[in-house]
């Protein structure tokens, strides 16, 4: 399987509390919900309008960003059947618990942009530059958006406001189908390091077997290749890869359920968000899953992922 490449970015950003700023525990759902407000602000041309009935959503950045429609060319796979497409970018929150920060303290928190996603780069800084003087957190209290950093490289300072485009990453899942090679089995010990939202059978899993994991990660890497990166179908068998991540099995799990809430301003609504923690081990011939779990590194698991939830983190390859 040559060339089949994900394409993506990891953004640092470092914002500065002007005032004292009260965030919540989990602090993912603040900067999506602030963000995606000040994202349409910023580019919709129709600010109350829903994209759907918009002339103009085949040709808009937030349409794309927001509201990826499947398209006649989805009809490959049944992908049209999606009525929600993954979001090409993931906001990952500090880890840090803390909730209180006081003037002048500063914040980092990373985003992800994966494939084309990465053109529109200069509007997410601007957004969150904008979503500044807005404010964030109870009370809606401000801060300045310092820096923004690309592999180390400075790519934005608040001084003199210039942006300056990278060169995404790529990292390739050649390698996925390579299940006749291997022979020896290994251990794999995977930590979620945010809450893993996985439906299977309709019903979330609080129990993770391996095939559900790939499963999941399956679908979301064909969704985010076709509709966001090559528009083409990844090269893989996912018969096959589903019946041999069948054959691993669990040698030791230490997940736990955790529950948390956020408030909705779109739905105007509290929402339960509970989901997996801790981590798990499994057994059996491991390496030709691993390209495919080293890009679920990246682009997380489950649902809710635009704002941080299902980061885990591999050990053992």
């Amino acid at each position: 399987m040559d060339g089949f490449i994900m394409i993506y970015q990891i953004f640092t950003f470092t914002i500065e509390a002007i005032d004292e700023l009260d965030l919540p525990y989990f602090k993912g759902s603040t900067f999506r919900g602030g963000f995606g407000n000040v994202f349409k602000r910023v580019v919709c041309v129709f600010k109350n309008k829903d994209c759907k009935d918009c002339m103009l959503k085949s040709s808009c950045i937030y349409a794309y960003i927001f509201e990826t429609a499947p398209g006649s060319d989805a009809s490959i796979l049944n992908m049209n059947k999606y009525e929600k497409i993954p979001h090409p970018f993931i906001i990952e929150p500090p880890l840090e618990t803390k909730k209180i920060y006081e003037k002048g303290e500063r914040i980092n928190f990373n985003l992800v942009l994966i494939g084309r996603a990465n053109d529109y780069m200069p509007y997410f800084v601007y957004a969150f530059d904008e979503l500044g003087k807005i404010g964030i957190g109870k009370g809606r209290k401000p801060y300045k958006l310092l820096f923004v950093y690309a592999d180390n490289e400075l790519i934005y300072d608040a001084e003199n406001k210039a942006i300056r485009n990278v060169p995404p990453k790529k990292i390739s899942l050649d390698g996925l189908n390579d299940f006749e090679n291997a022979r020896e089995e290994t251990e794999l010990n995977i930590q979620f390091v945010t809450p893993v939202r996985i439906k299977y059978n309709r019903a979330f899993s609080s129990e993770l077997p391996f095939h559900v994991l790939i499963r999941n990660l399956l679908r979301r890497v064909l969704l985010l290749y076709f509709f966001h990166c090559e528009k083409t179908i990844p090269p893989y068998d996912h018969k096959i890869i589903i019946q041999e991540a069948e054959k691993i099995i669990t040698i030791n799990s230490n997940l736990k359920w955790w529950d948390w809430e956020r408030y909705s301003n779109r739905q105007k609504t509290k929402m339960f968000m509970g989901g997996v923690v801790g981590d798990i081990t499994y057994r059996g011939k491991l390496k030709p899953f691993s390209p495919l779990l080293k890009v679920g590194e990246i682009i997380h698991i489950g649902k809710g992922t635009g704002f941080g939830l299902g980061k885990y983190k591999i050990k053992g390859f």
